[in-house]
Order: C-alpha cells, then structure tokens, then sequence
C-alpha cells in the first residue's frame, strides 16, 4: 500500500470576500508525480502555496494538512521545495549563483562553504547546465530564462526535499525549452525519490508523466484519479471539456519521451 506523504481534509482558503478554494480533500502519495490541472482562477496556484506554507497573511485558512510520513510540519526549503514560474525573482541579482544555492546547502545540509560549493557544481551538471563552473561564479541575469528554470530547479533540489512542487514552472517557456525541462523534472523526481505535485493549466503538458491527475475549477476538485482513467474516461463534464480543448486523444502524450 502506498504511503501518504501529505493528507489534505476540508481545505477552504478565503481572500477577503472571495473564496479561492473550498472543501479539498486530496491525499498527495510518497514517490507519486500528482498533476494538479485548471484553468486561471481554479485556485490551483493556491493550494501549491498552502501545501508549502507560504500563503500570505491576509489569506484565511481552514481545514487541515497533515503530513503523516514527516511525523511534524513541514520546513519550507528543506522538506519541501518550491519551482516558481518565473525563475528570475527567485535569485538575489548581486549575488552569483554559486554564492544562492550554496547557501541553501550551508543552512539545510549543514555544510562548510567548500563542501557546499562542491555539492552546488554536483547540482549543477545533474540540471545539465552548460559550463557549470562558469555558472558558478555567474549572475542570474547572464542566462537565458530555460537555463535559469534549471538553476532555480537546482536550487529548490538543493536540501534534499522530500516534496518538489512546480507552479506553472514552463508556462514562460517556448515549446522546445519547455519539453526539456519537463524531462529533467521527470528524471530527477525519479532518480531522487521524491514526490513532485505539478501545477499547470495545460492537461496535455501532463499527460505524459504524471500518475494522478486533479481537476480544478472555480475552487474544487471536480475530478481526481489515475491519470490514464482521467485522460481516456473522464467522467466530469468539465475535465471532458478541457481534454477537448487542449488535446486530440488520439495523438501520443505530448510529454512522453522528451529529452531532458
């Protein structure tokens, strides 16, 4: 039987007057890739934010996160990792590269500044970045936005998470970037272990790799399973919809096989 890592029950969050998520109840499996799909304003980007820890303040919140597997709540950075959308602003400009993620392995893993420095070069050739040594003593703002994708996956890896959530972490990407670095997810969650809940508004860009899949709208989960079953019989109307608008049923996944 597969382990639980994290148990949501009842989840509601409320801006103000406005409810962004309502009665979720999701369990997020150890090992498992969870896709969790809907369109802007499904509250998806909300959960990935409430499963981390990292709704801001004037966020009311109820229900309940259990995370049986850990036995305590989760540290955001070390126990469980956050992929942005935009990479830029999850770097210091003034800061190397080296200097950011080194600093992740010094706090977290404990670490001398060699030893990290040398954990971060390890990092870096396994997100397959050009050069590494040079991207070490680099800038942020010296890659394109596909390498820094790869260096903020680097970073969110870099303490050993037990849960990697990626928010959207392609969308600003063109197509043949975005396969790439959907491979190197896909690698790395499997060479690691880890459990990865990956947030997109696109049904076919997760069709390929992940195990479950979670149907968001207007704030609920209107649909949740196996993400073949989900793909070839869903049974809400609106996941129907969506699979018909975005791909042909009839065509490969649009994932499987790409190179990382």
């Amino acid at each position: 039987m597969t382990e639980i890592l994290a148990s949501i029950r009842d989840l509601g969050v409320r801006y103000d007057d406005a409810m962004a998520l309502a009665g979720i109840d999701l369990d997020i499996l150890l090992g498992e890739r969870l896709a969790i799909i809907g369109e802007s304003g499904s509250g998806k980007s909300t959960l990935a934010l409430a499963v981390a820890g990292l709704l801001p303040d004037e966020a009311a919140c109820t229900g309940k996160i259990k995370w049986p597997r850990l036995g305590h709540a989760p540290q955001p950075g070390r126990d469980i990792g956050f992929l942005f959308q935009d990479a830029g602003p999850s770097f210091n400009p003034v800061l190397t590269i080296g200097e950011q993620i080194a600093e992740v392995a010094r706090h977290h893993l404990e670490l001398g500044w060699g030893e990290a420095y040398e954990y971060t070069l390890h990092l870096l050739e396994r997100v397959r970045m050009p050069e590494p040594h040079r991207a070490l003593h680099a800038y942020p703002h010296q890659f394109s936005g596909g390498q820094r994708q790869r260096l903020a996956i680097a970073a969110a890896i870099a303490a050993r998470p037990r849960l990697l959530i990626a928010d959207e972490p392609t969308s600003a990407l063109d197509t043949v970037v975005q396969a790439q670095i959907i491979g190197l997810l896909d690698g790395l969650i499997r060479e690691a272990g880890m459990t990865l809940l990956f947030i997109t508004h696109d049904i076919a860009l997760a069709s390929g790799f992940a195990d479950r899949i979670a149907v968001f709208h207007d704030g609920r989960i209107v649909e949740a399973g196996n993400a073949s079953r989900v793909l070839a019989r869903p049974q809400a109307g609106y996941t129907a919809r969506l699979l018909a608008s975005h791909i042909d049923l009839d065509t490969p996944p649009l994932v499987s096989g790409y190179p990382a």
